[in-house]
């Protein structure tokens, strides 16, 4: 070690840091954002911390208590070296295979973009330094996860690699940090690792397209139906109600259909269960798929009710409410006229809005209870009860609430414009026919079988024991 080397920040001696045992010494190449941010947490949980870095006495300001020199001599002071850099600076560090032969690697780089390399960026650094152990991990934390703390941001550390006590080394180091490890196996998951931060919402994809697509098919649909209709057949332009009455037409139809695409594949899962007499045959790849995104599902249809909603309440102060209201009575003035009351009408109308806030009540309770930090909480009987029965509750009062707004005016074909349903009906099929089937599995009978059926109890198949008893896994 040079003796003209200089620590930058706080003047502690290498060699004092090196001999002193109580704490263990880490190494971290390179004082960028993570750099530094790592640095300070290892500092705070005990560690002492060395940097290397090309320029030793101009790298800017480092955490408190961390000392800063050149690549070679950093790495001479420990056994775990972090490689904060981008992988296209990585080629100095074959020239220090020498000082990093038999040294634990972590590489925590990640990509612009996927596809980007033919190989992971740890497998590279590995073939670059063959002599050490290279442990993919941290790439899926952010240097400010690192600054405020794992009470504060993501815990999850995923870590793979080819050696089990390089892996282990760094998992110690992680948990220390107050974060929690999963191994993904060898080196050769790296490139997943790598993929991984760079995918844009994976499990909200397909809520999201559902919802573009219903929500741009029903506009269309209302559009043509409200707005079209209007200014051909008679001649009126009502293009002012595209922004809050067609709009308020298709976010509750959007949300409801959503809700019950939310337990449509649970109960074709039970369905398919009771027909295949086994529960220990996987589902189809797309109702696997569906299945695991029921929570996003649900959140985004939550959204649309949220608008609804909104929208709702701006009704009482719409000019074109209000104008019209004015114009009532004074029509009912000047023809010296009144109106009886309607207590049917009175009847339908309260029950149609106490509905419709039951169902929405019950529709947050269902979103609050799928957040994490809230279904943590709660039992597996709790969340199940929730999630479930009181998931079809909520789907009931909602559906109930859209045909209470029909009421009877399925029976008028002036609805039929165009010869063609209007859009709340269109809304009803889906949740209806999940209603229904849900309906089926409650019946003792079906009920019964299907209890047995996911308890263990399999169906005999032909040129079987014939004993139908359950299978043990």
């Amino acid at each position: 070690m040079s003796g003209e080397m200089k620590p930058v920040s706080v003047p502690l001696c290498p060699l004092a840091m090196a001999s002193n045992p109580e704490k263990e010494l880490l190494c971290i190449f390179g004082t960028g954002d993570l750099g530094r941010s790592l640095g300070q947490r290892l500092l705070q949980t005990g560690y002492k911390v060395v940097y290397g870095s090309r320029r030793p006495h101009s790298c800017g300001p480092l955490p408190q208590g961390a000392q800063v020199m050149s690549h070679a001599e950093a790495a001479h002071l420990s056994s775990l070296v972090v490689i904060c850099i981008h992988r296209e600076h990585y080629d100095f560090l074959q020239t220090l295979a020498p000082q990093l032969k038999g040294k634990v690697l972590v590489d925590v780089s990640n990509n612009h973009k996927t596809g980007l390399y033919s190989e992971a960026n740890a497998e590279y650094l590995q073939r670059l330094v063959p002599g050490a152990s290279v442990v993919k991990a941290f790439n899926t934390i952010s240097a400010w996860s690192l600054q405020n703390g794992p009470s504060d941001a993501n815990r999850q550390v995923y870590l793979c690699g080819d050696s089990s006590e390089a892996k282990q080394a760094v998992a110690e180091m992680a948990t220390r940090l107050g974060l929690s490890v999963l191994d993904k196996g060898c080196l050769s998951a790296a490139k997943e690792l790598e993929d991984f931060p760079l995918q844009l919402f994976p499990a909200w994809r397909l809520p999201l397209c559902l919802a573009v697509c219903l929500t741009a098919f029903f506009f269309f649909y209302l559009l043509i139906q409200d707005v079209v209709y209007a200014y051909v057949e008679q001649d009126k332009d009502i293009s002012f109600r595209i922004m809050v009455s067609l709009a308020n037409k298709v976010f509750p139809i959007v949300s409801l259909i959503m809700l019950s695409l939310c337990y449509l594949p649970g109960v074709l899962a039970s369905f398919i269960q009771l027909y295949r007499g086994t529960k220990y045959r996987r589902f189809p790849g797309w109702l696997d798929h569906w299945m695991l995104c029921r929570k996003q599902m649900g959140l985004v249809s939550l959204g649309f009710a949220f608008l609804h909603v909104l929208y709702t309440l701006l009704i009482p102060i719409r000019y074109y409410v209000r104008y019209k209201a004015g114009e009532r009575v004074v029509s009912l003035i000047r023809g010296n006229k009144t109106t009886e009351f309607d207590t049917t009408a009175a009847w339908r109308t309260d029950s149609y809005y106490s509905i419709g806030i039951l169902g929405f009540g019950l529709y947050v309770l269902l979103g609050i209870t799928s957040l994490s930090p809230v279904s943590n909480a709660l039992s597996w009987r709790e969340f199940t009860f929730i999630q479930s029965k009181l998931g079809h509750l909520t789907l009931f009062l909602c559906t109930l609430h859209v045909y209470l707004y029909g009421w009877d005016r399925f029976l008028n074909l002036s609805t039929y414009k165009w010869w063609t349903p209007p859009g709340y009906m269109l809304c009803l099929v889906v949740p209806s026919v999940v209603l229904v089937l849900k309906l089926l599995l409650l019946l003792p009978c079906v009920d019964r079988s299907l209890t047995r059926i996911r308890q263990g109890w399999e169906r005999s198949e032909p040129g079987g024991d014939g004993s139908g008893k359950p299978l043990i896994t």
